[in-house]
């Protein structure tokens, strides 16, 4: 399994470093970093699919949510019953529990091969080309408190990246707060609040600005690729969801006369 691991990225090395030596003319030390976006967003168009079933089959179990509280108030005293019930309703709707973790799953690996190449020093045990490259002052190999340290011209560089990927990771909180509300609305009042309060609440506000904390303690390259990532999952979500949850709210439930 590592051995697989290790081949993948060094082929993503090659693929990377290529598209740097294309984009080498970009000014300011560019083009590895350049590179580092789009081959990202290559493997995230690779993945849109996935990202595609992800949404729908995580909608797909916000709209049954009001159906599954009335199932679990009426036999909620028979724990087998309940759980036949929830299966047939599941398999009768085309959906199920991993209908929307599934093919988040099924992108990890990809997702890791990149992320690995762009926070190891050597690859097949040769140096790390890429992360000798520059983004303006800052090598991409180097990290927030490292060297000159966060004031100089290499922190900076870091802060932009930090302001950056904050915004980013602030906009995909503010579209994950709006899609709740309408699958919300959408499954009917009986399937609970859109926000949890109390700790669960606090948590999930919290959690998605772990990221900006990786990004930290993290090499420039890594961070960069971070951004980038968070930024098209974020519109990946913000476009798509709608529209597939207007498609399932004009496709009557199965079984409906």
């Amino acid at each position: 399994m590592f051995s697989l691991l290790g081949d993948a990225v060094a082929v993503a090395y090659h693929v990377v470093s290529a598209f740097a030596l294309v984009l080498a003319p970009l000014p300011g030390g560019l083009a590895a970093a350049a590179a580092i976006v789009g081959f990202t967003v290559a493997v995230r168009l690779v993945l849109l699919p996935l990202s595609y079933y992800a949404i729908r089959g995580q909608a797909g179990q916000a709209r049954l949510g009001s159906r599954v509280q009335a199932l679990r108030a009426r036999h909620g005293g028979h724990p087998e019953r309940l759980q036949r019930e929830m299966a047939a309703l599941y398999r009768q709707e085309g959906g199920g529990l991993l209908a929307g973790c599934l093919p988040l799953l099924l992108q990890v690996p990809f997702l890791s091969v990149l992320y690995t190449l762009l926070r190891s020093g050597t690859v097949g045990g040769r140096p790390n080309l890429l992360l000798g490259q520059h983004l303006f002052a800052a090598p991409l190999g180097t990290h927030w408190l490292s060297g000159p340290g966060p004031f100089s011209a290499q922190g900076a560089v870091f802060l932009g990246l930090f302001v950056l990927l904050a915004g980013v990771l602030w906009l995909a909180a503010r579209v994950a707060r709006r899609l709740a509300a309408r699958q919300a609305a959408d499954a009917g009042p009986d399937a609970g609040p859109a926000r949890p309060g109390g700790l669960t609440g606090l948590l999930l506000r919290v959690v998605p600005y772990v990221t900006l904390v990786i990004a930290a303690v993290m090499p420039l390259a890594a961070g960069l690729y971070l951004l980038t990532t968070t930024a098209w999952g974020a519109a990946e979500r913000a476009v798509l969801a709608p529209r597939i949850m207007r498609v399932a709210r004009c496709t009557p439930p199965s079984g409906s006369a």
